[in-house]
């Protein structure tokens, strides 16, 4: 998995590539870990390369929203794979989430709060 990250209008963003899941989320939850320790966490995660994940890659991005939230921000999730998608359906995560279709209407949607 690559990880690559950038700030855009005080939103921290981390694009994913290749399969999010056990052997590869440990460097993930660290880069949330650190992003959420400034105030606002506002954190958007663009999944758009991501072609496979698994419970340990949700289980780290709820961990990741639970830690933005706590510092007045907030986690949101951007540019989906139908197959990845479907997966937050199943497991009714996209309830949980703020799901946008482009990474640009997911950082646009901080500036509006």
């Amino acid at each position: 998995m690559e990880l690559t990250s950038r700030t855009d209008n005080n939103v921290q963003i981390l694009a994913l590539s290749g399969r999010f899941d056990t052997h590869t989320a440990e460097p993930v939850r660290d880069w949330l870990e650190q992003a959420a320790v400034t105030k606002p966490a506002n954190i958007v995660v663009n999944l758009s390369d991501v072609d496979f994940l698994d419970s340990t890659a949700l289980s780290t991005l709820v961990h990741g929203m639970k830690h933005s939230r706590e510092k007045g921000g907030d986690l949101r999730i951007c540019s989906m794979q139908p197959s990845v998608r479907i997966i937050f359906e199943l497991t009714r995560l996209d309830r949980v989430f703020e799901i946008y279709p482009a990474e640009e209407e997911a950082v646009q949607a901080f500036a509006h709060e």
